[in-house]
This record gives structure tokens, C-alpha cells and sequence, in this order.
């Protein structure tokens, strides 16, 4: 068969298969993110049928879906919302560096993998999803909830710290010299913060430049923007999702109204692509090895996140059923935990990171939108209930 033709089928067949599975998902009641995971070890390397072709489609595709997952989840919210949930949430970002990253780093030394390995797995379970994250917030009808700023701002939080984080890994595995680190830093810092001065002090001047009262000139310019910003952003060692979502945030008013509107079906298709992509690229052979350490830890370094997540929504004053919903939202590990595994393992650290890092972010991609619904669950309520009377009697015999 033409390549050019197979290429349409075997992506039309995926596309379509997407499609089935969030069908199944909603009769089911859950989100279509574990399903589409499932279907991607399926067909992926190593599956039932592993896909041959269009794997450039879809891996540029996977990008896109992160990018544009963000910049609409960005749009949702002001500069000055921004501004004030990072300060409020500051102590919850410390806090959630610590339970997230120490796990990691302790895990690596025990499975002997050195202290490099360490820094780089501490990494690894210390930052979570945004990317899968906006989608799960999406898929539950969260996002204009009390809790969901919290969660906002404790991704934004690490995604920056990741200017910082990614910079000096990457110093360490290659053995740059001080001077050299201190560079690439700076340069990673200098382009978080241009980013952040226009998005939060000439936001109006990017609505202007991008508005229009044509649609396709609408999409295209806000598309644009947005991918020249990631791009640039990620050349510079930041994010790219971090970029995408900062022009979110500067976009403000009608214009981010028809914005949103524009977008959504494309970051819907773009997003699912994503998952699809993260499957496809697993060999569940390579998971066996390393499947019941990697389970160990994502228990833990789940718990720590619904700890963190508790803690921030509770010191804002969030009701009990909302901050079980925001420790909850924070469990899946994504995007940045894979980079960070890929750069590892490229600089000569023990090859079984890369299995055991994969292993531990599936878990997490699958169990965390399965958690997010806990909070909703009658029985949930019902002991969260009884808990909090007991806390309320316990408290009066004290007094």
C-alpha cells in the first residue's frame, strides 16, 4: 500500500478509535484519559498491532495538545487572579516540593542508582500533570470551582520552578562547569520573567494585537502567538506549556471569550492525540522489571500530592469536600516527568530509569482520574462527614 494512504488510514482508524473510547468513557462515567492510555500500549510498540506510520503526526500533534491544554486553561483566568494565587499559594509550592521530590531522590538511592539519578528522579515525582490535569479538571466540570485556583497555582508554581530545575539537571548530567550552569540559568529566568511583565502588565496590548472580528483571522492570530511563545519559551529551557499558558493569562475580555470558544475543539482533538502519543511510545514489555517498585512509589508520591493539595485548599478556606478535590486533582504525572527521564537516561544514567519512570507516570496518568471522582462518591462524603464531627467533638472535650 502507498505510504501516503496508509499514513491517512492507520490515523483516521486512531482518530476514530479516540472517538469510541470517549463515547465508552461517558456511558461509563469517567474521564477517557486511562482508556485512551490503554488503547495507545495497545497499538503501540510492542501491542497487539503496533501503528507503523504517522508517527511524526502524531508526536507533533501530542505537543500541540499540551500546548493548547494549557493556553485554554489560561484563558479561564486574569493576570491579577494569577498574581494572587502564586502569592497565596507560595508555603503550598514549598511544601509540595519537599513531599514530592523527597520520595523520588530516596528511591533512586535504595535501588542503587546513584545520586545524579536521584536528583533527576526526585524531579521526576515531584512535578505534576498540567497537561493532564486541565483536561481531568475539564472532563469533571470543575474548572469555575472554589478549589481549582488552588491547583492552578501549584502547577504554575513548579512549571516555573522548572526554570530553574531543568537547567541545573542538565549542568549535572553533562558535566558543564559552574560558569557555564549560571549562563543557562540566568537565560532561563531572564525568558520566565519577559513573559510574565507582558502577560501580567500589557496583557490589553496582546488582546489588541490579536483581535479580530473575523474568526479564522481570531484563531489563527491566537494560535500563532501562542506557538511562537512556547517555542521560544522552550528553547530557552522553560516550558513550553508554561508559555502557552502565560499567553492565556495576557489575552483578557471578549477576546479571550471567542478565543476559548474557537479553540476548544481543537485543543479536545489535540489533547487526546497526546494521550494516544504517550501510549503508542511504551513497550509494555519494559514495564514488567520495574512495575511493582514504580507502583510503591507512585502510592506514596501520590498521597504526598493529595497531602499538599489538602493543606494549600484548607489554608484558603475551602470547604472539606473541595480540598479532598484539589489533593486529588494533583496525582498525575505527565509530560515533564517523561523529559526529565529522557534526559537522564541520554546522559549515561542507568538505562532502567527510563522503564521505571514510564511505568510510574502510567500508573499515575490512569489512577489520577480515577481518584479526581473520589470527592463526588456518596460514601466519600459520608465518611469525610464523620470525620469532620469527630475533629469537632474532639475539639470541645478539649476545650
Amino acid at each position: 500500500m502507498d505510504d501516503g494512504a496508509l499514513v491517512l488510514i492507520e490515523i483516521g482508524a486512531l482518530l476514530l478509535g479516540i472517538a469510541l473510547l470517549g463515547r465508552l468513557a461517558g456511558r461509563i462515567g469517567i474521564s477517557p484519559i486511562p482508556l485512551i492510555l490503554l488503547a495507545g500500549l495497545a497499538f503501540g510498540e510492542g501491542g497487539l498491532l503496533p501503528f507503523s506510520a504517522g508517527e511524526e503526526f502524531i508526536e507533533i500533534g501530542a505537543e500541540i495538545g499540551v500546548i493548547l491544554l494549557l493556553l485554554l486553561l489560561g484563558l479561564e483566568y486574569t493576570a491579577d487572579e494569577l498574581f494572587g494565587n502564586l502569592r497565596r499559594s507560595r508555603h503550598a509550592g514549598v511544601l509540595d516540593a519537599v513531599l514530592g521530590a523527597a520520595p523520588g531522590a530516596l528511591a533512586a538511592l535504595i535501588l542503587g542508582w546513584g545520586p545524579v539519578a536521584a536528583l533527576a528522579l526526585a524531579g521526576i515525582t515531584w512535578v505534576s500533570s498540567s497537561g493532564v490535569i486541565a483536561r481531568m479538571l475539564q472532563d469533571l466540570g470543575r474548572l469555575a470551582n472554589r478549589e481549582t485556583p488552588v491547583v492552578l497555582s501549584i502547577l504554575v508554581i513548579e512549571d516555573l520552578a522548572m526554570a530553574f530545575y531543568l537547567p541545573i539537571l542538565t549542568a549535572v548530567l553533562i558535566g558543564l562547569d559552574p560558569g557555564a550552569a549560571v549562563v543557562t540559568v540566568v537565560v532561563s529566568l531572564a525568558t520566565v520573567t519577559l513573559i510574565l511583565y507582558i502577560a501580567l502588565r500589557h496583557g490589553k496590548v496582546v488582546s489588541r494585537l490579536v483581535w479580530s472580528r473575523n474568526a479564522e483571522v481570531l484563531l489563527l492570530s491566537v494560535l500563532g502567538l501562542t506557538l511562537i511563545v512556547a517555542g521560544l519559551a522552550a528553547q530557552a529551557n522553560v516550558s513550553a506549556a508554561v508559555g502557552a499558558f502565560l499567553v492565556g493569562i495576557a489575552i483578557s475580555g471578549p477576546v479571550a471569550a471567542h478565543a476559548h470558544r474557537l479553540l476548544s475543539p481543537l485543543r479536545d482533538l489535540f489533547a487526546s492525540v497526546f494521550f494516544l502519543f504517550f501510549g503508542l511510545s511504551t513497550d509494555p514489555a519494559d514495564l514488567v522489571a520495574v512495575l511493582i517498585p514504580a507502583a510503591l512509589l507512585a502510592v506514596v508520591t501520590m498521597a504526598t500530592k493529595v497531602l499538599t493539595g489538602y493543606r494549600a485548599a484548607r489554608a484558603v478556606g475551602i470547604a472539606e469536600a473541595g480540598r479532598w478535590r484539589a489533593g486529588f486533582a494533583l496525582t498525575p504525572r505527565g509530560e515533564f516527568s517523561i523529559v526529565i527521564a529522557g534526559l537522564a537516561v541520554g546522559a549515561g544514567v542507568d538505562r532502567s530509569l527510563a522503564a521505571f519512570a514510564t511505568a510510574y507516570v502510567l500508573i499515575t496518568m490512569i489512577a489520577g482520574p480515577l481518584l479526581a471522582r473520589l470527592p463526588d462518591a456518596g460514601w466519600f462524603a459520608a465518611w469525610t462527614g464523620r470525620v469532620q464531627t469527630n475533629r469537632r467533638a474532639s475539639g470541645a472535650r478539649a476545650s
